[in-house]
């Protein structure tokens, strides 16, 4: 379902954080809709993703709207762009010689989301 950047511009009345704020509203300016508007969503709704499920994924470029967890193995480069990593994630994904950034990094660096799995 499409999103308007009035609903998006909305949802962000209720966000604290004002680097999660910066992100959408940088995602919302460069016509990133679907990921500001999976960024806008409730904070308990943010995902909490494996690295046994990213090692699974096709593409070789991917971003996670939460937090990146250290479970599972990755033997795949991959870049990777999360609000979060945990420790032992960053460990892995580190020894495996993957990418990784903040979205907000990713969103600055790259002006296309083409090819890009978003989670």
């Amino acid at each position: 379902m499409e999103i308007s950047k009035t609903k998006i511009s909305k949802r962000m009345d209720r966000k604290t954080n004002p680097v999660l704020v910066e992100t959408i509203n940088l995602a919302k300016k460069n016509n990133f809709l679907d990921l500001a508007k999976k960024l806008s969503t409730s904070t308990k709704l943010q995902s909490r993703v494996s690295l046994d499920k990213i090692s699974k994924l096709k593409e070789d470029t991917v971003i996670v709207v939460g937090k990146v967890l250290g479970q599972g193995e990755i033997e795949k480069k991959i870049e990777i762009a999360a609000l979060g990593f945990s420790e032992q994630a960053k460990d892995k994904l580190s020894k495996a010689g993957c990418k990784m950034s903040t979205i907000k990094k990713y969103i600055l660096d790259k002006k296309k989301l083409e090819g890009v799995k978003i989670l």
